[in-house]
């Protein structure tokens, strides 16, 4: 790696850090600003002011803006993001419990999306402007156009109600065979993959054909190579590059779409956490949750970015 590129790369490491402190201090900002008071939810309307304002001064709600901020900043950059207001646990082991689930949900939705949408892209490149490439498009623009939440309750009508098929919820605590996993998790995966994949594909067709339009494709098929020698031999290798950028930048999709997928799921992860803390007013608990959906989004944009000034062969010499 020579200087010009470590330097390219140091500099989007060093925005990626700064955008986090901006996004933490708008995190901050937002739920402060939000309506209700922690401790009054917790002791009722019935709670005299003076038991209120006690309580305030418990969870240090009483003190001043900035201080808890930077209270809560330090906690954040030492691994300690505060303890629940609701029933006075570690944040942290909070989100513990539930982190694995979401990126089990995470993963499999990757580990299906991925290899179904780069299949569909380079065939499309490959086979550009046929019937398949044409279904292909129009199949992934409408996937695009509808939301999450609309994709999840139609699954859950025709899954569910009409073919009663799969469950409505997400009982990932009941797994004991290989059929209550696909009955735990096809709905939630199926409505994540939808968007996903029509992102994805639609962006690795489009490098895979500003490689083969490139002069070195068009020499190598003038020699007589076969097409399918000329995307696998000579368009792919190069496109790598954009195409582990689209894959980073469709795998950050994800971020908002399991948010809708667990709510109207039930499923156990950190969605239905932070959703649950905002009907308490849990403000430690919903700060932390925001924050690790901000820095999952962050590393997905990075690596998407830095994959890109990497593979850019005119940096790399």
């Amino acid at each position: 790696m020579n200087s010009t590129l470590a330097r390219l790369v140091v500099k989007r490491l060093g925005s990626g850090a700064l955008t986090l402190l901006i996004v933490s201090l708008v995190v901050f900002t937002i739920t402060a600003l939000l309506p209700g008071d922690a401790a009054q939810a917790l002791l009722g309307q019935e709670a005299t002011p003076e038991t209120v304002a006690a309580l305030r001064a418990q969870f240090g709600l009483d003190q001043p803006a900035y201080f808890r901020y930077f209270q809560w900043l330090g906690g954040l950059l030492i691994g300690d993001p505060g303890t629940s207001l609701a029933n006075g646990m570690a944040v942290a082991d909070l989100i513990g419990g539930r982190l694995p689930n979401t990126l089990k949900l995470a993963a499999i939705a990757a580990l299906v999306a991925v290899p179904l949408a780069l299949t569909i892209g380079i065939l499309s490149a490959m086979f550009r402007g046929s019937l398949f490439d044409r279904t292909m498009n129009t199949a992934a623009v409408a996937a695009v156009s509808v939301p999450e939440f609309l994709i999840a309750s139609l699954a859950v009508l025709l899954f569910a109600v009409h073919l009663q098929w799969l469950p409505a919820l997400s009982h990932v605590s009941e797994i004991n065979s290989f059929s209550d996993f696909l009955r735990a998790y096809t709905m939630p995966v199926l409505t994540l993959c939808c968007g996903l994949v029509a992102q994805m594909a639609r962006m690795t067709r489009a490098a895979v054909i500003d490689q083969l339009s490139s002069p070195y494709v068009e020499m190598a098929m003038l020699k007589g190579a076969r097409p399918i020698r000329v995307v696998l031999t000579h368009a792919l290798p190069n496109a790598v590059g954009p195409i582990a950028n689209a894959v980073a930048l469709s795998l950050s999709y994800l971020l908002g779409g399991v948010i809708i997928v667990e709510s109207i799921f039930h499923y156990p992860g950190i969605a239905t956490l932070m959703l649950d803390a905002v009907a308490t007013r849990d403000m430690p608990l919903v700060q932390a949750c925001a924050m690790l959906f901000c820095l999952g989004y962050m590393m997905l944009v990075l690596v998407a970015d830095v994959s890109a000034i990497v593979s850019n062969p005119r940096l790399r010499k």
